[in-house]
């Protein structure tokens, strides 16, 4: 067994793995300051964009859920709901589905927003990073639960298709720091290309809703 040092198993943490050492007794460790988190992280930023550095500073909803580690009280997550809901723009059109061989493109693609991009790259959602869609797929992630069937499996319910566009847009609207992306409300996906995947989960013909 590799024997990890309290210095390293600390700056471990500080960087975001979570790791298990039976070797670092819980109790020496001391509280991790936000303070030098904060430094360290913005020092790592000092070569890049304006817009880079911005990323790497945690707005209320990140901070809350990171210095709790997700988990918040109740009334905690309402506030963090309630805040993020605000931030949700709806279809102007009313049209919540778009079109799914276009969505299926956008969950499988994984480009946008790295430092490797050519400028003008269009990002994707990586959709299949973390969930099994088209049940015949064989290369997903398990990070979040399958999709397969998705749309059938709600018999198509607007409201449900609603509620699913608000969950990609902003998922913290929908449920408190919760590991998905803020897919709009972070400008990763426009509004067309969330109703193109909304379209992959919710068409009738989309490989998704196949058996």
């Amino acid at each position: 067994m590799v024997s990890f040092s309290s210095k390293l198993f600390r700056t471990l943490l500080v960087c975001g793995f979570a790791v298990t050492v039976s070797s670092v007794d819980a109790q020496d460790r001391p509280p991790v300051d936000p303070a030098k988190v904060d430094a360290l992280i913005q020092g790592m930023f000092t070569r890049v964009s304006p817009e880079w550095r911005a990323r790497a500073v945690l707005d209320d909803t990140q901070r809350a859920c990171t210095e709790r580690r997700n988990q918040v009280s109740g009334a905690e997550a309402d506030a963090i709901q309630a805040r993020e809901r605000a931030s949700v723009v709806l279809p102007p059109d009313g049209n919540f589905l778009g079109d799914w061989r276009k969505g299926f493109q956008v969950a499988n693609n994984g480009r946008g927003l790295q430092f490797s991009d050519p400028a003008g790259t269009v990002a994707g959602g990586n959709c299949y990073a973390c969930h099994q869609m088209s049940p015949k797929e064989v290369s997903y992630g398990t990070l979040g639960p399958s999709l397969a069937g998705y749309g059938r499996e709600r018999n198509y319910d607007p409201e449900l298709i609603r509620d699913a566009y608000i969950k990609i847009f902003n998922a913290q609207a929908a449920v408190a720091c919760s590991n998905m992306p803020r897919f709009g409300s972070s400008k990763v996906l426009t509004i067309d290309q969330i109703k193109d995947v909304l379209a992959y989960l919710f068409d009738r013909q989309s490989p998704v809703n196949q058996p």
